[in-house]
């Protein structure tokens, strides 16, 4: 592949590449519970509970695969197996004792809100040190959907 000549410095863009690939580790993580979630919901509110966790991990597909993108569109290879998944999430998978909405829909509003506080350190720096305004762009908009997912989240929660 020819190499990307986009105005980063070849040192920034391996940052770059390195930052977004936690991004995309803690981004599949979350699509992973949010389909187990899905998969395994228990309950009065099953259905309506069903179909929600179903638009979400279809929205959280769309995103893992938009951070791939951005990941090539730097010019680098995304790392694509789980044992790399795991070495760079900060997320962690829990023994959940219940199947119930307000069990799984609290894991993942944890889970949302920690992805924001991650996003959220670094946006400035993306477009500051690492001249990489349009990833520092993208990193908002995610940011802005964790957020609003957060909140219909903890809208459920007791």
């Amino acid at each position: 592949m020819k190499k990307a000549n986009i105005g980063i410095s070849d040192k920034n863009k391996q940052a770059i590449a390195d930052q977004l690939s936690k991004i995309l580790a803690d981004e599949f993580m979350l699509y992973s519970k949010t389909l187990n979630a899905h998969w395994n919901i228990e309950g009065p509110d099953f259905h309506t509970a069903h179909v929600y966790l179903e638009s979400l991990y279809n929205q959280q597909q769309e995103i893992v695969d938009t951070v791939a993108e951005k990941i090539r569109a730097v010019g680098h290879y995304v790392p694509a197996q789980l044992k790399k998944y795991l070495e760079l999430t900060h997320l962690s998978e829990k023994s959940l004792k219940k199947n119930d909405s307000q069990t799984l829909f609290a894991e993942l509003l944890e889970d949302h809100e920690s992805i924001i506080q991650f996003l959220r350190e670094n946006i400035k720096p993306d477009a500051d040190k690492l001249k990489a305004e349009g990833v520092s762009d993208y990193i908002t908009g995610l940011m802005e959907f964790h957020q609003k997912t957060a909140w219909m989240l903890r809208a459920h929660l007791n």
